[in-house]
């Protein structure tokens, strides 16, 4: 069946589709490898945010990045970012005593989420690593190149959030009314940060994953991902606030563990994206598009 009609079929059952993915998911381990990935995630975010805002603050303000790295980052954790922004305000404050050692450790650091994403895709595109691999140079150099993509979007989503934040405290004169701009604003900040979330997502797709992927079908599992996340967050934000009692169970270590289960649940959702592309490319091969259980060679 060309790929145009099983578009059409996915688009009249997507409860068949659904339900083929969460097999194919579950055959992969997907929720031991999204546990991997949001652990490794927890290391590397740290020293990644520090690295990115040490270079962009001889180019951007530095109160100005921290705003622009605390908005965007509750779209990663939700609740939690003061907390992760607090803690680079502080680094940078005492960054005269980064050293090469330290800076290595942190650049080694911050590649291992990308290293560890890279394996769970290759579980989940296991039809692409059987007929494919990838040389184990440009696996080595992919993270570095992202932290480099990531640095360079960074910068320029704070220089057009800059821009709309000015043109939220402008009004305008319509029919001799005044009407100010902030609610303006504020649409257009939340439309580029779900712009740049699907645009990060669809990257992933594309670079991650063995061989090279349809845009499209890059860009049908990043919608998918984005749109599950855009929930989940907001179900996020009103349990930490509402329901959760994870302050008096953990106490001091409140912050990590908010912050690691966030990373859980969207890497839960970022591989369920990738399961999404992988089920919908791998129709009409001989195992007909349903995903062999992942096992783990006897000893």
């Amino acid at each position: 069946m060309p790929q145009h009609q099983y578009l059409a079929d996915v688009l009249q059952h997507p409860g068949r589709f659904m339900l083929q993915v969460l097999r194919g998911f579950r055959a992969n381990q997907g929720l031991l490898l999204a546990g991997a990935v949001a652990y490794y995630a927890l290391l590397s975010i740290v020293p990644l945010l520090i690295l990115t805002v040490i270079a962009l603050s001889h180019f951007v303000d530095q109160v100005e990045l921290l705003q622009t790295v605390r908005r965007y980052l509750e779209w990663l954790v939700p609740g939690q970012s003061q907390a992760i922004v607090a803690e680079l305000a502080g680094f940078l404050a005492h960054r005269d005593v980064l050293g090469w050692v330290l800076l290595l450790s942190m650049l080694f650091f911050s590649s291992l989420a990308f290293t560890v994403l890279e394996n769970a895709m290759s579980v989940i595109f296991t039809h692409r690593v059987a007929i494919r691999r990838r040389h184990f140079i440009v696996s080595a150099l992919i993270p570095y190149g992202y932290i480099l993509c990531l640095a360079l979007g960074l910068l320029l989503v704070t220089l057009v959030a800059g821009g709309l934040q000015v043109l939220g405290d402008r009004h305008v004169l319509v029919f001799w009314r005044e009407w100010s701009l902030g609610g303006v604003s504020g649409l257009l900040l939340y439309l580029l940060g779900l712009a740049g979330e699907v645009f990060v997502l669809t990257s992933v797709y594309l670079v991650m994953p063995v061989g090279r992927p349809r845009l499209s079908h890059a860009l049908l599992g990043a919608v998918a991902a984005a749109l599950l996340w855009e929930v989940s967050r907001h179900l996020l934000v009103w349990y930490f606030a509402t329901l959760s009692q994870i302050g008096t169970v953990y106490g001091s270590l409140t912050t990590a563990i908010a912050v690691l289960l966030s990373l859980e649940l969207a890497a839960t959702l970022l591989l369920l994206g990738a399961q999404v592309i992988s089920e919908y490319e791998r129709f009409g091969t001989p195992d007909g598009g349903v995903a062999l259980p992942f096992k783990t060679r006897a000893v």
